[in-house]
């Protein structure tokens, strides 16, 4: 367990080496600015622990602990304009804490998602995220409107890619374009991430021979889905033990940004910005791993890491 101190100066020079070394120091124009790319990128990720219900619930605190930490601290307007202007920076720095999480080893992958609600299925009218969320099933949640969040973990719980689509997006064509983007470096979703292996695991649903055959082919990835028990070729148990034990670290890290980092109160009005405070949970995801392989710990050991 660290204190919130020691946590935030952790996580700080983590971001500060690596928005020194990917990125150039911007000359400011006009009135200099009340914080650092540095501090913009630290403060997004701290805000999302689930202490904190709303980001005006966090601003409140930040403004009554933080100011001796950061002692410009601007009113939130104006903190949310700078997060929009290092923009690049947030999504990178998940690019880099999932290296830095794995330490650079080259670990298999199981591709699995879950379903988001943004607003009940019942209500009437577009709502928000129109055209862009729409209604369909989750194991977890049923039949509701939202989206479908796509990641790829690791077997020690590291997210190494989140990917979004609408809810009714099925998860053949979804692992195309997962794939796709990762084997060409798709700029637009680097969130996306980079493969770490030839191999991913994924349920019954990513199941097919003929769209294995194709990712293969054009990815360079073998998806292992497990088959149905009425399959002509089931796996064997041990094999179906193995997988449901990955299964179980892949279940915690979406319950980990789901409740502890309050992915599922989120109500966004734009997708690109959903898509952002996703990915800025799956950096604190990560962090918090090398955290705790710093400290000794399991990697998903986090629910008492902070002392507040």
């Amino acid at each position: 367990m660290v204190d919130v101190d020691t946590f935030l100066t952790e996580l700080y020079v983590m971001v500060d080496d690596f928005c020194k070394a990917e990125f150039a120091p911007a000359r400011p124009l006009g009135h200099p600015v009340s914080l650092s790319q540095s501090e913009v990128v630290t403060l997004t990720r701290f805000g999302t622990w689930f202490r904190f219900r709303t980001r005006s619930d966090f601003w409140r605190w930040a403004r009554r602990h933080l100011t001796g930490a950061f002692p410009t601290l601007p009113d939130r307007s104006q903190f949310n304009r700078r997060q929009r202007t290092h923009q690049e920076a947030i999504t990178a720095f998940f690019c880099f804490t999932r290296h830095q999480a794995s330490g650079g080893t080259s670990d298999d992958e199981a591709l699995d998602g879950f379903g988001v609600r943004v607003r009940n299925a019942k209500r009437r009218g577009s709502g928000w995220l129109a055209g862009q969320a729409d209604i369909g099933w989750s194991n977890r949640l049923g039949w509701d409107e939202g989206v479908h969040v796509l990641t790829a973990v690791t077997p020690t719980g590291v997210l190494t890619g989140v990917g979004v689509a609408p809810a009714s997006t099925k998860d053949q064509p979804y692992a195309e374009s997962f794939l796709a983007a990762r084997y060409t470096g798709e700029s637009r979703v680097a969130e996306v991430g980079e493969a770490t292996s030839d191999l991913a695991l994924a349920d019954k649903g990513f199941d097919g021979k003929e769209r294995q055959r194709h990712w293969l082919a054009a990815d360079g990835v073998t998806v292992a889905a497990s088959p149905t028990r009425a399959s002509a070729s089931p796996w064997p148990a041990s094999l179906r033990r193995w997988q449901a034990g990955l299964r179980q670290i892949v279940e915690t890290v979406h319950n980990c940004l789901l409740d502890f980092f309050s992915l599922d109160r989120e109500r966004p009005h734009p997708m690109d910005a959903f898509r952002t405070r996703l990915v800025v949970r799956a950096a604190l995801h990560n962090f918090r791993i090398c955290l705790n392989q710093k400290l000794g710990h399991p990697n998903l050991a986090f629910a008492n890491l902070i002392d507040w």
